[in-house]
This record gives C-alpha cells, sequence and structure tokens, in this order.
C-alpha cells in the first residue's frame, strides 16, 4: 500500500468487508512479530455505531480477528472519551467490553494515563503516554460532521490521545492550529475509516445517515481532504487540512491520490445528505466552547425545534471558555459563564436543563 493510496470496499457487513480490505492491503508485512499494536477508535461519546458517533465494534473485531490470525498478538484499544463523559462507561455502551473479553484484548482509558510535553512550531502539547509507546498504531475513525470543524475523521480523532485539560485547552486555542501539530507527533501506521454509518453534520451523532463503505489510507491528511469532499465540503473550507500539510503531516492534493475501488457494485447510489444546524448560529455566540458543551446546546434548541418553542429564545446565547470569570447582562449556557446574571450550569450542561431554562420563558 502506498502512501498516496485510498482503498474503498462498499457494503453493508463491516466485519467482512474489513478482513477483505485487509487481505487486500497486508499491513503484516510492515509489522514485525511482538510489535505493540494500539488501535484507536472513536467513542467520543457513549453511544453505539448506530448512532452516527462512534465507531463500530464489528469493524474493529474483523481488524483484531485479522491481526491474530497472522500470530500478532500484543493488540490493545486505547481511547480517551470528549470532557465530560467516563470512557469505561462509552467502552461498555458501544460494546468495547464484550469485544475485550471475547478476544482477550486490554481497554486503554487514556483519560488515566500519564501524560509528556512536546512543542511542535512554537507550541506545546500534552500527549498522552502508552500512545507514543506503540510500534504499530492503527486510527479508526467515523467519518463525521462536527459542529465546530465541518468534520472529524483521521486527523482529528487523534485528540482523544490528550488529557482532559488539554482538550479544554485545545478549544481555547481555536482547535485547527493544535489539531494539525498534534498529528506532527503523533504517527498513525494505518488508517481506516468507519464509513459505515456516520453523522454528517455532528460529532455526537443523532443523524446518522447510511454510508456503506470503509476506507484504508496511510496520509491522514489525504484521506481527511477527501472524506470532506464526501459530505459536501471543500477541503479548502476545513483550516487544520492546510496547516496539517503544512506541517509535513499529508498531502492536501487530492490530485495526488490514488483511488482503488473494491466491490464497486456494491457502491451506494446518490449523495450523501445530512440535517444543517447552520440555522441555530443565529442564536448563538460562542467563543472557545468545548465541544461537549455546544453539542448540548445544539441539543436543546432541536428539542425546542421539535416543540415549536425556538420563539422564547428572545436573546443570544453565549457559551465558551472565553466567557470564564466575566461579569454580563444575558443568557450563558455551561460552568464558564456563571458569571453572567443568567447561566444554565454544567460542565457540560444537559441538554434537558438548558431546554426547561429557556422554555421558561427566562431567555427573555
Amino acid at each position: 500500500m502506498n502512501q498516496n493510496d485510498i482503498y474503498i470496499i462498499y457494503g453493508n457487513t463491516p466485519r467482512t468487508m474489513i478482513m477483505e480490505l485487509l487481505n487486500r492491503i497486508k499491513p503484516e508485512l510492515k509489522i514485525e512479530a511482538g510489535f505493540r499494536i494500539g488501535i484507536k477508535p472513536n467513542l467520543v461519546v457513549a453511544k453505539p455505531a448506530e448512532s452516527g458517533a462512534t465507531t463500530s465494534p464489528r469493524l474493529v473485531a474483523g481488524v483484531i480477528e485479522y491481526l491474530q490470525s497472522r500470530g500478532l498478538n500484543n493488540i490493545s484499544i486505547l481511547e480517551g472519551s470528549w470532557v465530560g463523559e467516563r470512557t469505561p462507561r462509552a467502552f461498555q455502551a458501544c460494546g468495547y467490553e464484550e469485544l475485550s473479553k471475547r478476544y482477550g484484548v486490554p481497554l486503554i482509558d487514556l483519560q488515566k494515563d500519564s501524560y509528556h510535553e512536546y512543542e511542535v512550531d512554537g507550541m506545546k502539547i500534552q500527549i498522552c503516554d502508552q500512545v507514543l509507546e506503540l510500534d504499530y498504531l492503527i486510527n479508526i475513525p467515523v467519518l463525521k460532521g462536527h459542529c465546530q470543524t465541518k468534520l472529524t475523521c483521521a486527523l482529528k480523532n487523534m485528540k482523544g490521545c490528550i488529557p482532559d485539560s488539554e482538550k479544554r485547552r485545545f478549544h481555547t486555542l481555536g482547535l485547527h492550529r493544535p489539531i494539525a501539530a498534534l498529528n506532527k507527533v503523533i504517527k498513525e501506521d494505518l488508517i481506516l475509516v468507519d464509513g459505515m454509518m456516520g453523522d454528517l453534520n455532528f460529532e455526537e451523532g443523532g443523524h446518522p445517515v447510511e454510508m456503506n463503505r470503509i476506507l484504508a489510507a496511510r496520509d491522514p491528511v489525504l484521506v481527511d481532504c477527501y472524506g470532506a469532499t464526501l459530505i459536501g465540503y471543500d477541503p479548502a473550507e476545513i483550516p487544520y487540512l492546510q496547516l496539517a500539510a503544512d506541517l509535513k503531516v499529508g498531502s492536501n492534493d487530492l490530485a495526488k491520490a490514488n483511488i482503488i475501488e473494491l466491490k464497486n457494485e456494491h457502491k451506494p447510489s446518490g449523495t450523501l445528505h445530512a440535517v444543517k444546524f447552520q440555522g441555530y448560529k443565529q442564536y448563538i455566540e460562542e467563543r472557545e466552547a468545548c465541544s461537549a458543551c455546544y453539542g448540548s446546546l445544539v441539543h436543546a434548541l432541536e428539542r425546542m425545534k421539535e416543540h415549536d418553542s425556538l420563539g422564547k429564545v428572545k436573546s443570544k446565547l453565549y457559551i465558551g471558555q472565553y466567557f470564564k470569570d466575566k461579569q454580563f447582562d444575558g443568557v450563558g449556557i455551561g460552568s464558564c459563564t456563571r458569571g453572567f446574571t443568567r447561566c444554565v450550569r454544567g460542565c457540560p450542561p444537559k441538554a434537558r436543563d438548558i431546554v426547561e431554562y429557556l422554555e421558561g420563558n427566562n431567555s427573555d
């Protein structure tokens, strides 16, 4: 498998699809006996893959079976869920506890891991130790949208490899530059993109779209650029793709991509569509908000739309770490806005609490 290759297999059986894909690209040729192999899925929240938020355990099962059948048994699954979620809860809800028992593969909670600081392009970044101790890293992100960066795929999935305090700091830095720098330190040896069922607009799921495909690549920038086009974005709309290319993490020149399609007869017809959340921006003043907090607010506004009660929001809703310790006459969302005259607290706040507050006419 060459650096510019992007393999795509189509179908609706992730375990058998990934086995066929791996048989084609033969990753074991790059893995020496005794190598410590790490599998990094996307288990950002405790929701099953069918929600469009998390990596399918059936896909990961196929990867483990393939590796073990070739005598490669030093395998672990590593993840650190987002701030506000406990990784063990996500392991259980997403089917990974069962996977661990069935195949004898340990689960590593990176929220509890030690970490060290690294410097990239003048930026200091804290990264969990066990990720950088691996000999071979298999990144298995979900191809899906993101309410702040538009896309989350291979590059952004590495954000689960930093401590929670650093995840918060990434948001204060605007996400794009630190995501690019993070991937300069963490090297992915193989990327297997779960494109079976993804929410094309929101990282927490809820509006899943059947895409019925798995992608394999070695270049995280190139596969992310291709993934962006699949869900309707020009890669130039996503700043961290250019920033990562500038740091020589990979190439953002899609003209160089060698697309190799397998099982083309199962290729879905038509284009991918998603429910768009852009209409909610008129209600939100967001500055340096963590994804979990922002996601709760989006969920709340969705519920209010269903209740036909969005008209109760009479003024901007302020959210984000920028507002911490600031005094302001307005409605704040999340504990960072506790200095506001009105505030729905929580880190992150519950969508239900936001709805109850706003529907109680407290936003006037």
